[in-house]
């Protein structure tokens, strides 16, 4: 069994790593700075971390480039793989980001928009370089039917998982900001079809509200790719990192604010997901 990966996040937002809820936005005042992006790599590194993520989180809102001195200076830091998103609208932006020292390139709004672009980096850089980077929301309704008890790694969730499975998950671009009417799963094995090596996938409605990775989108994704599939958006407690592995077949959790904050450390998810027979780098 390969072993599951647990991924820190720098979510950064002028030029410091920032913390919202549900994408909370910059110009609502709706973010909170927790530190900077170089420190905190350097302990992310130091701690055990498997992997990274750094997000420009308003870049491709805002119609500009990545803070490239910023990935360099954190990509001086660390010696684990380093994915890098936000702001990349063509293949020589990639080439840019690559070349100032990540591994990986995570592509959102440009990937949907220019589907073709997966293929060109693919090819170009190879698909383990290659992250689409998916923001699901779920599809809602009228239907106001009391919600079903479900049973998630043997504690008790209230969700309404047959309408969610019925109706799906809705693309959103722009950072979670526009709608697209395409189907998660769809766009999911659309992007693993032209060359995309790992999907990203965030859940807009679990994002920073710390009730737990949503397990329906992440199974569902990942039952219907063969590529890795990053759960994120929702850890709140030791508990989600096993039920987004066990019960969402995830390949690798993300989280931010519980490492940022201390809460939990990198090395207490790896022994509680051992002691759960999750099989993690040591």
């Amino acid at each position: 069994m390969l072993a599951k990966r647990i991924i820190p996040c720098l979510d950064v937002h002028a030029g410091q790593v920032t913390r919202g809820v549900q994408f909370g936005k910059a110009e609502k005042g709706e973010l909170r700075n927790v530190g900077d992006p170089v420190e905190l790599a350097r302990a992310y590194d130091a701690a055990g971390a498997d992997e990274l993520v750094f997000l420009d989180i308003t870049a491709s809102s805002e119609k500009r480039d990545i803070f490239l001195d910023i990935v360099r200076a954190v990509a001086d830091q660390v010696f684990i793989p380093f994915a890098v998103g936000g702001g990349v609208r063509t293949v020589e932006d990639y080439r840019s980001i690559l070349l100032a020292g990540a591994d990986k390139v995570a592509m959102n709004t440009a990937a949907f928009e220019n589907p073709a672009m997966i293929t060109e980096a693919a090819e170009m850089f190879g698909s383990q370089c290659v992250v689409v980077a998916i923001d699901a929301k779920r599809r809602r309704t009228a239907d106001s039917r009391p919600p079903v008890t479900l049973r998630v790694s043997g504690t008790e969730r209230s969700e309404v998982e047959s309408k969610d499975q019925r109706l799906g998950w809705e693309v959103y671009t722009h950072g979670a900001r526009t709608p697209t009417g395409k189907d998660v799963v769809e766009w999911a094995q659309e992007a693993e079809a032209r060359g995309a090596g790992e999907i990203l996938l965030t859940s807009i409605d679990r994002d920073g509200t710390r009730d737990g990775y949503d397990i329906g989108v992440t199974r569902a994704v990942a039952d219907a790719v063969s590529i890795p599939v990053i759960a994120s958006g929702g850890a709140g407690q030791i508990e989600h990192f096993a039920e987004a592995i066990i019960d969402g077949h995830a390949s690798a959790v993300l989280a931010a604010s519980l490492f940022h904050l201390r809460e939990l450390s990198v090395a207490q998810v790896k022994d509680y997901l051992a002691s759960r027979g999750v099989a993690v780098r040591k």
